[in-house]
Formats: C-alpha cells, sequence, structure tokens
C-alpha cells in the first residue's frame, strides 16, 4: 500500500485497486463505480473528432498526487488549516475560468450536464491547476506548461504536427498549457473562452472550454456514470487516470474555496514515476511557492518553451525537492515565432448569392520584423458570426501553410441559405498577434423575370373554384432561378398594389379566406405553383400580382363571371 503523510495518501506509480479504495473511501456509495471502461468512439462538435490513437493529451504522464481522506471544508469547530483546507483551495482566476465553462456549455450543449468540479479534477491531474494558479490577469500562464516530448521513448510516439507553433518542436508533439492538449487535439478543439478574439491553449479560459467540449463529445450526459468513464478515459486512456479524476471530482464536489492565484498546491508525484521532473531552476522563494517571472509587456512572442508542469512535470522544483532532468535545448524560432505582422494580400469583395460559392477567396501574407516573408507559418481561417456559410467538407475553419512567398489562401468558401454578413477571421496559429478580420456578404437568390407556364385563361363563376392553379417561372439572365423567395397577392388594380378586399381569394390552413401569400419559394428549376383559387360572389375582373426578390414581377388576370347560357 502506498503511505500516507498527514492524513493524504501519496503514491507514485498507484495501482488500481489502490485508486478504487481512494475513490471508495472519498465518496463511500455516492462515488460512481470505478470500472475498465473502453475507449469511447471517435466523437465531436461540429464534426470534428478526438483522435482515437492518442487522446487529448496523447496519453501524456498525469499526476497521481490523491486528495486528503477527510472532508475538504473542516467541520465546526474543527482547526482551521491543515492539508485538507489548503488542497480545497482553487486559485481566482482557475476556478473563474471553470465555472464561466460550465455556464457556456449549460447554454451551447445543455444536454451534457458539465460540472465545473470535473474540469477542476483533470485541471489538477494535468497541471496541478496551472501550477498552482500561475497565471496573469487575462488566465494566461506565466510561463510555458509542456509535457515530455512524445517520441515513443516510454509515451506514446506522435511525430510533429504543428510546426512546432505550439509546442516548439519540430520533430514531435508535446502536451500544451494547463489542460495539456496536443496540438493535433488543440487546432480541432480549440476555443476562445475570455472572448479576446484569440484560441491559447496556455490560457485557462481557453483551455478549459476546449477540454469541456471535448468531454462533451458524442452527445455524452455526463450525469450518467457511463458516459462520464467514456469522457474522462478519452481525455488520457487509463484506468488509473479515471480513478484519480474520479477521486478528485468527488473532493471538489464536497465543497472548495478561492484563493489567490499562485498560491495553490503544487502536485509532486508523476504516473510515469519520474516525480516532479523539472528543469533546472532558481531556488524558490521561501515561502516555498516558486513564481515563474511573466513575460516582458507587450512582448506577443510566446515564452521559449521549456520542461515545464503539467503532465510533463512542474516548471520549477517544488518545495520539498525532487529529480530532475537537463533541460532541452532552446529550439531554433519556429516559423509562427518569426511573424511580426499578417497583411492582406490583395483579398477582393467577399460577396455571394445563397448556395452559391464565393468568387473571391481571402487571402493574406505573413512577414518578420524586417518585412520579409515567413515561409512555412501556419494561418487559421475561421468563419465567425451567424451563418451557415461553410468552407468544403462543412468546416467553419481551416488551417493553411504559407508559400515561400509567405502567402496563405483560405479554401473557397460556400454560402448556405442563411443571408446577411458574417466574418472570416485569419490569424497566425500559436500567437497572440492582432488577426484580420474580412466582411462576407451573403444575398437572396434573385429572379429578374417570371412566365407563366401556361396561357389558358383563368375563369370561375361566383362563389365557385378555378379550375385551374397559376404556374410561373422564375428566371435570372435567362436562366432557371431556383429557390427564389416570391410574394402572391390579389391586388385593387394595377396603379394600386394593395390587397383585394373582394373577388377571388386563396384559403388558408383554417379554410378562411386571405388574399396574399408570402414565404413562398421557387423549386429548384425555378417554378412555383401557387395553391388552389376561389371566387367569392362579386363578378369581374381582377388581378393577381406575383413578386420576387430581384424585382421580378407578373400580373395575371382572373374573372369571375357566370357561365354562357
Amino acid at each position: 500500500m502506498a503511505a500516507v503523510f498527514g492524513r493524504r495518501l501519496r503514491r507514485g506509480a498507484v495501482t488500481t485497486a489502490v485508486a478504487a479504495a481512494a475513490v471508495a473511501a472519498l465518496a463511500a456509495s455516492q462515488a460512481p463505480g470505478v470500472t475498465d471502461v473502453p475507449r469511447d468512439e471517435r466523437a465531436g462538435a461540429s464534426g470534428a473528432t478526438p483522435p482515437p490513437e492518442n487522446s487529448a493529451t496523447g496519453n501524456s504522464p498525469y499526476y497521481t498526487d490523491l486528495p486528503p481522506l477527510n472532508t475538504p471544508v473542516p467541520p465546526t469547530g474543527a482547526p482551521n488549516g491543515g492539508d485538507d483546507e489548503t488542497e480545497a483551495g482553487l486559485p481566482a482566476t482557475v476556478l473563474d475560468a471553470y465555472k464561466k465553462a460550465e455556464a457556456s456549455l449549460a447554454t451551447s450543449k445543455p444536454g451534457c450536464k458539465l460540472p465545473w468540479q470535473l474540469l477542476a479534477a483533470i485541471g489538477k491531474v494535468e497541471s496541478g491547476q496551472a501550477r498552482g494558479g500561475r497565471v496573469d490577469a487575462n488566465g494566461t500562464t506565466l510561463a510555458p506548461i509542456l509535457g515530455p516530448v512524445l517520441n515513443g521513448n516510454g509515451f506514446a510516439k506522435i511525430t510533429d504536427t504543428d510546426g512546432g507553433a505550439y509546442d516548439g518542436d519540430k520533430t514531435h508533439d508535446r502536451a500544451v498549457g494547463p489542460m495539456q492538449f496536443i496540438p493535433s487535439t488543440w487546432d480541432t478543439w480549440a476555443q476562445d473562452g475570455n472572448a479576446d478574439g484569440k484560441k491559447d491553449p496556455n490560457n485557462i479560459y481557453d483551455a478549459a472550454l476546449a477540454a469541456g467540449r471535448y468531454l462533451c463529445a458524442n452527445d455524452r450526459d455526463l450525469s450518467v456514470d457511463a458516459d462520464l468513464h467514456k469522457a474522462i478515459l478519452s481525455y488520457n486512456h487509463s484506468t488509473d487516470y479515471l480513478n484519480t479524476v474520479l477521486s478528485w471530482l468527488e473532493y471538489y464536489r464536497k465543497g472548495t474555496h478561492e484563493i489567490p492565484d499562485g498560491t495553490g498546491v503544487l502536485p509532486n508525484d508523476r504516473s510515469d514515476s519520474n516525480g516532479p521532473s523539472a528543469s533546472p531552476s532558481p531556488t524558490p522563494p521561501a515561502s516555498g511557492s516558486p513564481s515563474p517571472s511573466p513575460s516582458k509587456p507587450g512582448d506577443d512572442k510566446p515564452s521559449k518553451p521549456g520542461n515545464g508542469g503539467g503532465s510533463g512535470g512542474p516548471t520549477t522544483p517544488p518545495p520539498n525537492g525532487g529529480g530532475s532532468e537537463s533541460p532541452d535545448p532552446s529550439p531554433s524560432p519556429s516559423p509562427s515565432d518569426r511573424v511580426a505582422s499578417l497583411k492582406d494580400a490583395g483579398t477582393g469583395k467577399l460577396s455571394a448569392t445563397a448556395g452559391d460559392s464565393f468568387a473571391e477567396r481571402v487571402e493574406v501574407r505573413t512577414q518578420s520584423a524586417s518585412g520579409s516573408a515567413v515561409a512555412k507559418a501556419k494561418v487559421r481561417f475561421a468563419i465567425v458570426g451567424d451563418t451557415d456559410a461553410r468552407f468544403p467538407g462543412g468546416a467553419t475553419s481551416a488551417t493553411v501553410t504559407t508559400s515561400a512567398a509567405g502567402k496563405a489562401t483560405a479554401p473557397a468558401l460556400k454560402a448556405g441559405e442563411k443571408t446577411g454578413e458574417f466574418t472570416v477571421r485569419a490569424t497566425v496559429v500559436g500567437r497572440s498577434l492582432p488577426g484580420l478580420d474580412y466582411t462576407a456578404t451573403v444575398t437572396a437568390r434573385q429572379a429578374d423575370a417570371l412566365a407563366r407556364t401556361s396561357d389558358k385563361a383563368l375563369t370561375c363563376a361566383p362563389g365557385g373554384e378555378f379550375a385551374d392553379q397559376v404556374e410561373v417561372k422564375a428566371t435570372y439572365k435567362g436562366e432557371a432561378a431556383g429557390r427564389v423567395a416570391a410574394t402572391a397577392t390579389m391586388i385593387k388594380s394595377a396603379a394600386d398594389a394593395t390587397a383585394n378586399d373582394k373577388g377571388p381569394y386563396f384559403k388558408d390552413a383554417d379554410g378562411k379566406p386571405v388574399r396574399t401569400l408570402k414565404a413562398l419559394k421557387t423549386d429548384a428549376n425555378g417554378v412555383l405553383k401557387l395553391p388552389k383559387m376561389y371566387a367569392d360572389d362579386a363578378a369581374g375582373t381582377y388581378l393577381l400580382r406575383v413578386t420576387t426578390v430581384g424585382g421580378a414581377t407578373l400580373t395575371v388576370e382572373l374573372k369571375v363571371a357566370a357561365p354562357a347560357a
């Protein structure tokens, strides 16, 4: 059995049995069952799917510290302090990010029922709550948090997927940020959790919301044990990982409190048995709370990736010591690191008719501080706004690598049925540089001509029913105008287009007379067939007018008269 220190269960490489026992001690019969659940199927949002081979983190190592065995909130009369109360404290910004992610998903995915305590549990085992809450006011970590190199040496082998843009490694991938996403997974599930226009895996607001959406994939209901277990295992496919996360989930559900950023408890034990592997760094302050120095104000370049915490170990040695390893050599700047600005490269007006492809594409150019082109940088194009326009395959975003001339051209856009304006946003992947926004407009389908498909006279006896229905065909520039909106009105006269109050009429769903029909639409061949028409007792000659978006107009004569003797 693992030793117990100060009412706290510790472990190096905890067995499934020990972890299950810890869960039982924490939650008794209330804890979800701990079983070895099969890996979840590929799942995602907007067509995205978590990588089945690697999971969200690439199955990187994680912290195996277990929570105290006692309740996190001391009972009335009990002394304050102790590891129970300290461990229950969550850094203010980190706690706020988890709760905001829960609120966002309660609106966008209400059926998921994601509790913020699940994000806190995963954040604990992945990065020790962003290294004890060492984040700036916007929620971005003061130093990069990187997992070990996934080179197959004791870990999964994942060759580079991001050109080093996120993790600084152009040979293999590494898990990144407080929620430890591997680059390929982040590129699929990235979110802007703090509405600053950026999607940064090193930002706790962005990472927490992305983790929440990942866990909610496949229409999971996290109030159901089976779905909860599948979600956790999809993050890191290990039964020990499942048990550890469930332990912290139950612990946080029993009570937490807010503590200042940077004062959270640092974890020690790691699942790869390497202990708190860390880069050499200055001696921690006497308080025992190491504080990495923040980046210089105004410096938008990412900090050079070190061998930081999270699944890969703390950024600095914890107060109680622990093993260390030699730092990785500083990688040469990636193409994205060299980008100083993003410029338009001659994008034309973005406009298309509903259902058609846009003739123009967004084209941008990356350049360095000296003004030279930056090749092989990654540019992300994202569709923003209330629209059903999409890139090929129904995608709402696409990542393109710049050419030798530093240019990146977005895939062709296709308009949906929703008209109006939306935005195409271009950003440099892995950087916080200002992006470029392009306004795109979708206009309604149009027709410039209408004609009847028959020249048969339309007559009816008073109080009777017209034998024939009116059928028209809409065209635009000589071609059939399909799915064009139209209106049909029984008008008073050629000079007065207001609806008549007598003469021919249509019937509504309740069988009542109606003389104006809206929301009509031509079929794919531009044909529109109106409903049956009826006549009241007023004899005479009347007019029916059909109009379409684009200005096409057709006036049809209707006669109501008694039949000849």
